[in-house]
């Protein structure tokens, strides 16, 4: 099994230092120091309305989102989150729901990895493929993006690494 799963895809030689920390066992104690706090937003309610202040401050004019959730039907190596489009027949009309789920494990994490999935997640509202208009857009809402990307999935490496 590939230990660096969550950062496989990332250049040779943040690989080898990554490697290198978890052989030494320090990768875990750097992050807990750059990254001491879980955040308070525990509840569903509480990540919706956190995901609301973000999407109103950037996004005020993109499609309204029915519901903000955390879900533990998500695998963290396939998706940390989920943005989901339902169209439903409502009388004669059609009505659709725009609902985004992240990863339950989010609510024991530092408020800088939620707010890096919920931005990437409201980005979709937006821009459905990962691109660069939708990485243009997440660092819009949240200028460190790639820096919590990357250390969310050291930090994901190091909870696979404890097990």
């Amino acid at each position: 099994m590939n230990r660096l799963k969550y950062i496989s895809h990332y250049p040779e030689h943040i690989q080898q230092q990554a490697q290198s920390l978890l052989d030494q066992n320090k990768l875990g104690a750097l992050l807990q120091a750059k990254y001491p706090k879980v955040h308070t937003f525990q509840s569903n309610k509480a990540l919706y309305e956190y995901a609301i202040a973000i999407k109103n401050s950037y996004m005020r004019k993109s499609s309204s989102l029915s519901k903000v959730e955390y879900s533990d039907k998500i695998s963290a190596l396939n998706a940390l989150g989920l943005h989901s489009r339902i169209s439903r027949v409502h009388g004669g009309k059609l009505k659709a729901k725009k609902e985004i789920r992240i990863d339950t494990r989010f609510k024991q994490m530092p408020l800088e990895f939620l707010r890096m999935i919920v931005v990437h997640e409201l980005a979709h509202l937006k821009e459905m493929d990962h691109n660069k208009a939708f990485y243009q857009l997440c660092e819009y809402m949240e200028p460190n993006y790639h820096r919590y990307e990357l250390d969310l999935r050291l930090y994901l490496t190091c909870l696979d690494y404890a097990d």
